[in-house]
This record gives structure tokens, sequence and C-alpha cells, in this order.
């Protein structure tokens, strides 16, 4: 017998509550303390960078004339309420419910920004051997781990879906 979602569902608030915590408070923090494009190495392959990004990964659709700021709100709060329904009917701590809580968490954390700045900050930038990164955040990272997990338990036929975190 399948045990109630409730627990998956409250499993997912509370990995996606931490997402968004912990990408808002880096965000901050970044957007106190640098000057926009101030770069400083942190090691030879990183560095820290306020970029401001108005478009979605890789600053797609960033050129355009703003309509993209409500488009990609809208997509977070879809994916967010498909990913609620989903948490309902699940076990929970699973690996299938942690990939969606931070699909969730990471959507949540930069439509937190577009709301309140019109665009996502973005501070994490990567490069090492002339190929160059473009600068992201934790909540990308989060959406990033968590479609990868979940591509992973969709090609395993379910058997890491029910696995255990």
């Amino acid at each position: 017998m399948k045990k109630s979602g409730s627990g998956a569902l409250g499993f997912g608030l509370w990995v996606s509550a931490l997402v968004i915590l912990f990408d808002q408070l880096t965000k901050l923090w970044v957007f106190h303390t640098f000057v926009p494009g101030e770069s400083i190495e942190v090691t030879p392959f990183f560095n820290m960078v306020l970029v401001f990004n108005p478009g979605a990964a890789f600053s797609f659709l960033a050129d355009h004339a703003g309509w993209q700021r409500w488009f990609f709100a809208l997509i977070a709060l879809v994916i967010s309420s498909w990913i609620v329904w989903q948490l309902r009917s699940l076990r929970p701590g699973t690996f299938y419910s942690l990939a969606l809580a931070l699909i969730m968490g990471g959507a949540l954390g930069n439509l937190i920004d577009r709301l309140w700045l019109g665009m996502v900050v973005d501070f994490i930038d990567l490069h090492a051997a002339g190929w160059h990164w473009p600068a992201f955040n934790l909540a990308d990272s989060a959406v990033c781990v968590g479609a990868v997990l979940y591509v992973l338990c969709q090609s395993r036929h379910g058997d890491l879906k029910e696995l255990k975190v």
C-alpha cells in the first residue's frame, strides 16, 4: 500500500524552502557587497561577480523588451504548481521528490528576483583553460541538479524513483 503524499509534500516544501533561503541570502550578500560587473577571483577557476540577467539560463531572451519577466514568472508558477500536485502523490524522502523539490526551490528563488528586481541576480563565475561558463546562482544550480536527478529517475523506470534519499 502506498503511503499518503502529505509526507512527500512536506519534505518537498522544506527542501524548496531551504533552497530559496540559501539562494536569497547569497544573492542579498552579493547584491550589497559587489558593484555590478565587479569580479573578485576566489580561485584560479572561480570568480564572484554581480551580474543582472533579465533573461533565462545563459541570458536566453535577455535582449527583449521586458515581456520575458512575466513569461518566466508564469512558467515558474505553473511548474511549481505541477510539482506540488506531483509531491502530493509521492512517498516522502525519495530521490524523485528531492528532484522535484530542488527544481521548485530554484524556480521560486529566481521568481522572487524577477518579481522584486525585474531580473535575476547571478554571481557564480566559473572558467578554466580558456573556457568560460555564463554566471549563475544557487537557484540555477538547484534546478540543474534537480533536472538531472529527475531524468535519472525517469530513465531508471521507477528504480531510482522510489529509492530513499
